[in-house]
């Protein structure tokens, strides 16, 4: 009888481990630099509005003649050049309306009664501006005064004449700088980016990220507005209004995100980074008026939507008698552009996902393959 021999398995043998090459010395090089680039870039886009803010043909109310007009505007100039543009009303009632309008920022009655018209909730900036021009128009009267006495050989010194500086439309009690509105723009830009990168991540099939921003642009702007005006102080005007323009905002900065992303891919995430933040905030004049900024940038940045929501939320907030047609119909066109990619990419994949996770799922087997719902 044969004998079985019961030979014990070897032990499977361990592959020896592949050694990784370090990163060419060029690669690194050419990394760095690149890196060096993109922060040099972000601290000019960020840097740049601030460093040369200064006033260009800031839009000011006048009443008065021709004389005294002409005798303000020529001060004015000396004083600062190109920094004001004088826009003749009728009287001080004109003046008014074109600052609750918000075609002007502040106002300068001229004649018997002198006196500046300021508005804080439209730019502290310019409130200050105008309230060293109301000093400087109080000496001139005085001037003006004295000589006229002197002229006349009156021997009693002429009364001094004070000129009263008015804020028309001031700042809410609960936000008296100002400061709670400029500091919600920048969380609102980075919330629509986050929102359309969160969404283009996370939720797969182009027409299903519509929804999902559409629900988040609600619900944030609903939030948003209860924390900002109810909680702040921070927007004093109508809720419903207020959240409705914060809710325009957040999509009008998601959906062009996911619609790129839909209809080329993973890139289209920088949508946000590179054209709301680098581009479009820094001339969105959401902390300084548009005419602070170079020519043409101030206005340019009022057809993105960082620039278009900060305006839109001031006005609403503060000047209810503007127009804010305008405004609404560029958060609207980015919107509705953002949405429309995404219908776009949705068709050229055919109903599937987007080209990135279509090339995902080539290395599974064919029989797991589950087209992805849209």
């Amino acid at each position: 009888m044969s004998r079985a021999t019961n030979a014990a398995p070897r032990a499977p043998q361990t592959p020896p481990t592949a050694h990784t090459p370090h990163t060419p010395i060029a690669r690194v090089i050419a990394l760095a630099l690149a890196l060096a680039a993109v922060v040099t870039v972000v601290v000019l886009a960020f840097a740049w509005p601030s460093v040369t803010a200064e006033p260009h043909d800031l839009p000011i109310a006048v009443v008065g003649s021709d004389q005294q007009v002409d005798a303000v505007a020529d001060a004015i100039d000396e004083a600062q050049p190109g920094a004001i543009a004088l826009q003749r009303v009728d009287d001080r009632a004109a003046a008014v309306d074109a600052i609750e309008e918000r075609t002007a920022y502040g106002a300068i009655v001229l004649g018997e009664a002198p006196e500046v018209l300021t508005s804080t909730a439209s730019s502290t900036v310019v409130a200050q501006l105008l309230n060293g021009i109301a000093s400087t128009l109080e000496e001139q009267v005085n001037a003006q005064v004295a000589a006229a006495a002197a002229a006349a050989g009156s021997p009693v010194a002429p009364p001094h004449v004070d000129v009263p500086v008015t804020d028309v439309v001031p700042l809410a009690d609960t936000d008296p700088r100002g400061s709670g509105l400029t500091a919600a723009m920048f969380p609102l830009v980075m919330g629509g980016m986050i929102g359309g990168i969160a969404i283009s991540i996370a939720v797969i099939g182009a027409l299903r990220r519509v929804a999902a921003v559409a629900v988040y642009a609600v619900a944030g702007g609903l939030v948003l507005a209860a924390v900002l005006g109810g909680w702040f102080g921070s927007l004093p005007g109508d809720y419903l209004l207020e959240a409705s323009a914060i809710a325009l905002a957040l999509a009008a900065i998601a959906a062009p995100i996911t619609g790129f992303v839909a209809l080329i891919g993973r890139a289209g995430i920088a949508v946000g980074p590179v054209v709301m933040m680098l581009f479009a905030n820094p001339i969105s004049a959401a902390a300084m008026p548009k005419e602070f900024l170079p020519a043409p940038w101030g206005d340019v940045g009022q057809w993105f939507p960082p620039g278009a929501a900060a305006t839109l939320v001031r006005e609403l907030s503060y000047f209810p008698q503007a127009d804010t047609t305008f405004h609404w119909l560029v958060l609207a066109g980015w919107a509705i552009g953002g949405a429309l990619l995404s219908v776009l990419g949705h068709f050229r994949t055919a109903g599937g996902a987007e080209p990135d996770a279509v090339a995902a799922h080539e290395d599974d087997p064919v029989e797991e393959r589950v087209p992805v719902p849209a």
